[in-house]
Order: structure tokens, then sequence, then C-alpha cells
């Protein structure tokens, strides 16, 4: 049972179409669903063209799964004009109020630190990330089958990290009948992985295997394929980088080497954003009620 919500004026600010999911749930639950960037209507919501006048008397500020980019700029698929999160949008939330995003860049960190609000990385809570790689490692598949010659049955593939998105994926090319290799920094990663019946390497290790590839799917968010290893790659090969926004990959070098490499960001959101939204709508709620001690 998900708790009410009753009067509880949440903002929420660009996102796609998990967000609209999202803000029609919370305004079933009683929430005052004040909108910015998203086409959404209803009892309980109210549109707003500014972050401003939005966040202003709001309890708790929604951003998308993406978060902002460098410069700020906040991720919308539905936003004719690009928004641009300030310090002060913040400082205009009481002390202590939850800002939750999917994953926060440094800057954000900081603007909320300085701020006094109480920053919630919904990636990195297990409840969300677990369910959220189903769709993201669906749509990775999806991405390949559609780029690939070849069928992922019997193909090569390398899944570079073993996270919550790198073992959803890995399971998923295994039981497609891919030979999956699992590349690692942690001794218990690669364990739990030869345990799995999946073949094993190490980072150290990975110019030497990297030309096996048919496929290398990257869920690090870290510079793992550099020019360096790139150059051991097949011509052939497929990257898919699963990573946040810039990915894992040089993709520059990439480009330079003549090799086919793709960021793949909010794949969950474009792939099945009904059950991705559905986990937001899940979680989001529960969460806010116990931030807020409702």
């Amino acid at each position: 049972m998900q708790p009410s919500l009753q009067g509880v004026a949440v903002a929420l600010v660009g996102g796609d179409a998990r967000e609209k999911i999202l803000a029609a749930r919370l305004a079933a639950l009683g929430a005052a669903v004040r909108a910015v960037g998203l086409p959404v209507e209803g009892e309980g919501i109210e549109t707003f063209a500014d972050i401003a006048p939005a966040v202003a008397g709001a309890r708790a500020l929604i951003l998308p799964v993406r978060g902002i980019d460098e410069e700020g700029r906040i991720y919308g698929d539905f936003m004719e004009q690009p928004q641009v999160l300030l310090p002060d949008h913040l400082c205009l939330l009481p002390p202590g109020s939850p800002v939750l995003v999917g994953v926060a860049r440094p800057s954000l960190r900081e603007m909320a630190e300085r701020a006094g609000v109480r920053l919630v990385e919904l990636m990195e809570m297990d409840e969300v990330a677990i369910l959220n790689s189903i769709p993201s490692a669906e749509g990775a598949i999806q991405a390949a089958m559609e780029s690939l010659p070849i069928t992922i049955h019997g193909s090569r593939c390398a899944v570079l990290g073993f996270g919550r998105t790198g073992m959803t994926l890995a399971r998923m090319l295994h039981a497609l009948g891919a030979r999956t290799l699992v590349v690692a920094r942690n001794p218990a990663q690669l364990a739990r992985a030869f345990e799995m019946g999946l073949d094993t390497a190490s980072f150290a290790e990975l110019p030497g295997v990297v030309d096996q590839a048919d496929v290398i799917f990257n869920t690090v968010p870290a510079l793992v394929l550099d020019e360096q290893v790139l150059r051991h790659a097949r011509p052939d090969t497929l990257i898919l980088d699963l990573a946040s926004s810039p990915g894992g990959t040089d993709f520059e070098a990439a480009r330079r080497l003549g090799l086919k490499a793709r960021l793949l960001p909010g794949l969950p959101g474009k792939v099945a954003p009904r059950t991705a939204g559905e986990i937001l709508a899940r979680v989001v709620p529960r969460l806010l009620a116990d931030l807020l001690a409702l």
C-alpha cells in the first residue's frame, strides 16, 4: 500500500515518458504536482513555464533520471526551450528538502550542498537500479540486434563491469546463447561471473581479449575503452556504451579508428517507458513519505 501525499507540493522538472507516469501517480496519491517541461494534466497537476515559480513553495524537487548536464541544463524530451537549474532554484526549497535525481553530476552535488538540501540519487538505490537494469539490458540487446549482421546466439559478447546492469545484461546474453565475457575489477564479481558459467577477465587483460568480441557492452562510468584499448579491437566490432554520459568510451578515438561506437543514454525510458515509469512510481512516493516524515 502506497502512502498518502495529500497536499504535499512536489516540483517535477524535465524528464521523459517515465516522469509522466510518475507525475500521474503522485497526483493520484494526493500530491500537488508542479510540472515544468512535461505534457501532463489532470487533477492535482499544475504546469509551469519556468523552474522558479514551480519550486517556490514546494517541499520536494524531482529532477529527471538523467539529471543535468555540465552546464546545468535539465534533460527533458518534451521541453520546447532548454531549462537550466541554478543554485538559486534550490535555495527556494526549505532547508533539508529532498531533491531526487537518477544520477547526480558533481555540479549538482555542489549546488545541493551549498543550498542545504538533501540530494538523493535513485540509481544508487538497489531497489531502483536492479529493476531498472532489466529494461536497460533488453534495450542494449535490442540495439545490438538491430546493428549486427549476425545473431546474438553464437556471437562473442564482452560486458565491461559487473554491477547491477552488467550482471543482468550478461545473464540475458548467456541465456540467448552468446559466448559472454565479463570484464571486472572486483575479484568477487569475477568469481560470481565464473559461477554463472561466463568467461572472465580483468581490466588489465582487456587489451589482450578485446579483439575476440563481436559486441562490447560497457556499463562502467569511467574511461575504460581508451584509444590504447580500442586499437586492439577488430574493425567490425560494435561498441554500445550504457554508462552515464559521457560514457566510458573515447568516442573520438573510436571514430578515428573506424569503429562503430554508440552511447545509449536513458534506455529504460526509450525502450520500455511504461515499465521504467512504474518502477519510479513504485519507489518515489514511499521515499518522499519517509524523507518528509509524513
